[in-house]
């Protein structure tokens, strides 16, 4: 039985999740991780999850976090150059689900609703018929991420919460996606129409790193943050009738199986008219 199907399948396992998965022991892992201690765990790391060190810009790694959350070199993660394409913004597992009722269909047909998720219900109403675009990350794959299309986004909003894994065996037993710290902005696209994008931080993520706190322009492709060390997840909210998604997506759509993607990648376009 592995550790995490203890902790989430039996009663004692429970018992001890509840301290694992809460900020504290989060904060203080995560200052762990932020020590030149823990450098000595970048190595081992790298090689059980086939890490290809050439691939990211190394010079000033001083602890664990540092190579974590490592900057890829930009040929690595070509963007389209078609601003009507709907991109990636991540490296993860990506699956898709429709918004119908207000509610999105997860893992193992584990439901939550979009106005819990963004605790805006108004908000959430006007996603009714569009996407819910998941992207789960594990702990192999980068973890920066950009802004899919360029337009004007509102102010960063933050809600605490805790920090359960983001892996099935979490998804099968909580809303895990409602319980945990999460921060998203609201995006008035200039391809997609009003949209959502979100971070959402697991088990053992100290921190959620945005650069863009304010109001304003941002840009297609532009760094928007990361996270710091353990899996996490980024949603999109895509209002309706305004992308069409690459059909290999679209046929798996609502049917919780998850497509390998990387950042930049193209898995959609706009719709016209």
């Amino acid at each position: 039985m592995s550790s995490l199907h203890f902790l989430y399948k039996t009663g004692f396992g429970r018992l001890l999740l509840r301290p694992l998965i809460s900020r504290p022991i989060s904060e203080l892992f995560g200052t762990f991780l932020d020590s030149g201690i823990s450098k000595g765990l970048i190595g081992p790391f790298a090689k059980k999850n086939h890490i290809v060190l050439g691939d990211y810009l190394l010079d000033d790694i001083k602890c664990f976090n540092d190579f974590f959350c490592r900057k890829i070199k930009k040929e690595r993660r070509p963007i389209s150059e078609d601003p009507k394409d709907l991109i990636a913004p991540c490296d993860g597992l990506l699956s898709v689900y429709q918004i119908k009722e207000g509610t999105v269909l997860s893992v193992k047909q584990s439901k939550f609703k979009i106005s819990r998720l963004l605790q805006d219900k108004d908000l959430a109403d006007e996603f009714e018929g569009g996407y819910a675009l998941v992207f789960r990350l594990c702990v192999e794959h980068y973890h920066r991420y950009v802004y899919f299309d360029s337009g004007k986004q509102g102010e960063n909003r933050k809600i605490p919460g805790v920090y359960h894994t983001v892996r099935p065996v979490a998804l099968e037993e909580y809303p895990v996606y409602v319980e945990n710290t999460r921060e998203y902005t609201v995006i008035d696209t200039d391809h997609f129409g009003k949209a959502v994008q979100m971070e959402v931080g697991a088990m053992l993520v100290g921190r959620i790193v945005n650069d863009h706190l304010s109001s304003g322009r941002v840009t297609r492709g532009q760094e928007k943050g990361h996270f710091a060390y353990g899996g996490s997840t980024v949603i999109i909210l895509l209002s309706a009738k305004k992308a069409i998604l690459r059909p290999d997506i679209l046929k798996n759509l609502d049917r919780n199986r998850e497509i390998p993607v990387i950042m930049g990648e193209v898995i959609g376009a706009k719709k016209d008219g």
